[in-house]
């Protein structure tokens, strides 16, 4: 259970984190490049990632962090496989 100023912080954390993701959704689709579409995917992530543990501290329970945490192990290999892919031209050797 959490006190109310905890509460009240972690709705205003989630505010703040839905904002940001509102601009990175902004910068992915608008991105002049590859390179600042494929950051703000990764951004986006992380702030996914912020957003699950938030919930998780919301309903103090124990599964949403090993989602953020599998979340973040796939978000990880997605950023290198668009990363090599627009090096190479290809993701598999």
């Amino acid at each position: 259970m959490t006190g109310p100023v905890l509460a009240l912080a972690i709705v205003f954390a989630v505010g703040c984190v839905g904002l940001a993701i509102v601009l990175n959704v902004f910068r992915l689709l608008r991105g002049p490049t590859g390179g600042d579409r494929i950051l703000a995917l990764d951004t986006m992530t992380i702030n996914i990632i912020a957003l699950i543990v938030l919930f998780g501290l919301m309903e103090s329970t124990a599964a949403y962090f090993e989602a953020a945490l599998l979340l973040a192990m796939v978000g990880f290999l997605g950023t290198v496989a668009y990363c090599k892919f627009l090096l190479r031209g290809d993701i598999i050797e």
